[in-house]
């Protein structure tokens, strides 16, 4: 398991890099910069029973927006820090909200549900079927972490921590990056390698044309 995980790493380091290029996406992600302005959502079911848009949050001084999952043990190791930080945060104006893309059955809305009823979960955990709003964010894995700032701008993003399962913590990224925007600060990192699983995006299948087809 041990080695498995630090394949990913570096396959989904190198990935990034040399995909990307400076001033178009972040040094990791390939859709987002710092800076950039967070896309925006409308109506994803909750576990809650509720609908869900971005602007529900538009009061709150900062925005953290988690994808994450049921599926994936990188996902379930970080539920008691995310936890934790939303009961650290909540009275500093920090919202944070986790989103599911992954469209298999241990993901269901139905499992979520239950996985949130089971940890407590203090944040609202949203389903998003159609997988775009990962994809407008550029998500790679879950855990994966988006800080928003009032302005509704990207100041961090990738991992909560240095440390995949949460032992042996030296440097909580999250936290720092959100302590440094409430001074009005930049974040020392404003960006990692975000660890964790492939998020599962479905296959987009090429459909060949009649023309095509008849050509065959």
């Amino acid at each position: 398991m041990i080695t498995l995980r630090i394949a990913f790493v570096l396959v989904l380091f190198f990935t990034c890099s040399f995909t990307c290029s400076r001033g178009v996406c972040g040094e990791y992600n390939q859709t987002l910069s710092i800076g950039d302005a967070a896309p925006q959502w409308e109506d994803l079911p909750g576990v809650d029973g509720r609908q869900h848009s971005f602007s529900d949050w538009k009061e709150q001084q900062l925005l953290v927006v988690v994808f994450t999952c049921n599926s994936c043990p990188y996902a379930v190791d970080a539920e008691d820090r995310l936890i934790a930080l939303q009961k650290d945060c909540s009275n500093k104006g920090v919202a944070l909200v986790a989103i599911n893309v992954n469209k298999i059955e241990e993901d269901s809305l139905l499992a979520m549900k239950e996985r949130a009823a089971e940890k407590g979960f203090n944040f609202p955990y949203l389903f998003d079927e159609t997988q775009q709003i990962a994809k407008s964010y550029g998500a790679m894995a879950t855990p994966e972490c988006f800080l928003i700032d009032l302005s509704r701008k990207v100041r961090y993003m990738g991992a909560i921590d240095d440390s995949p399962d949460g032992k042996n913590v030296s440097k909580k990224y999250l936290e720092l990056a959100i302590d440094a925007v409430l001074k009005g600060n930049s974040p020392e990192v404003a960006e990692t390698v975000p660890i964790g699983c492939r998020v599962r995006y479905e296959r987009e299948r090429r459909k060949r044309s009649r023309s095509a087809s008849s050509e065959n």
